[in-house]
């Protein structure tokens, strides 16, 4: 059995109808293969930007990657102690402060391998934005142990999470594909919304080519995870995203 927790999240503008109903968990456990079980998924929100970190591990040998340690390390640590998970990696899917504030302090406990892309790999060490939110600069003291690219494979467990190359919202920016369950969409693609695009490095024109050229042609049924806010599907924001549809 898989198991799918969510705190509070913030909820993106919606926009158009919901043609049927929603899918927010993974894929039924009916389709599995007989002896499989369904990976275990946990979602943890923290911080002021009310952030999605996740947890996300194999069912038979509790081997996790650790997407997007934000905010709030004590609680993330908890939650990986309650569900007994031996952390594999830590991951990011882009080097927001948001998204990286709890690297430090998860990594004191579980000094696994750090992974981004390295054209996100340089805010680790923004002074600017340090400074801006009162934090001491580096932003993240240790450095990355994996450059992510295109094509990518990180395998834990019986599970490999695939990176996809979503710039537009920061030029790094990736995407983390579980098939045939999920993907890990960071500030990318939302429930009825798309990540910003007005921050320095962003990029609008971009951001629609990555989610219609790299996520759209994902599998329709894969549940994606969003960085904030709740849980959708590729085939539901093809047809019902007010900014970017599939192009008929």
């Amino acid at each position: 059995m898989y198991q799918i927790v969510f705190g509070a999240a913030v909820v993106h503008p919606a926009g158009g109808r919901l043609s049927g109903e929603r899918k927010d968990t993974m894929p039924d456990t009916d389709k599995e293969e007989p002896g499989n079980a369904m990976p275990i998924i946990a979602c943890v929100t923290v911080g002021v930007f009310q952030e999605n970190c996740y947890l996300y591990a194999c069912p038979q040998t509790h081997h996790a990657v650790i997407i997007d340690p934000g905010d709030e390390a004590e609680r993330i640590l908890q939650r990986i102690q309650e569900l007994e998970l031996i952390p594999q990696y830590i991951i990011n899917t882009h080097g927001h402060i948001d998204h990286i504030g709890a690297i430090d302090a998860v990594s004191a406990v579980y000094p696994v391998p750090l992974a981004i892309h390295p054209d996100d790999a340089i805010m680790y060490t923004d002074e600017q934005v340090a400074k801006l939110y009162g934090r001491s600069s580096p932003l993240v003291q240790r450095k990355p142990d994996i450059l992510l690219k295109e094509g990518d494979r990180l395998a834990f467990g019986t599970l490999t999470l695939e990176v996809v190359h979503t710039p537009g919202h920061t030029p790094g920016g990736v995407c983390l594909v579980s098939r045939p369950y999920c993907v890990f969409s960071g500030d990318t693609l939302f429930h009825r919304s798309i990540g910003r695009t007005d921050l320095p490095g962003g990029d609008f024109e971009q951001i629609v080519t990555s989610i219609r050229d790299k996520l759209y042609t994902l599998e329709d049924d894969l549940v994606v995870f969003p960085g904030h806010g709740t849980p959708t599907t590729i085939i539901e924001e093809k047809y019902e995203n007010p900014f970017v549809t599939v192009e008929e």
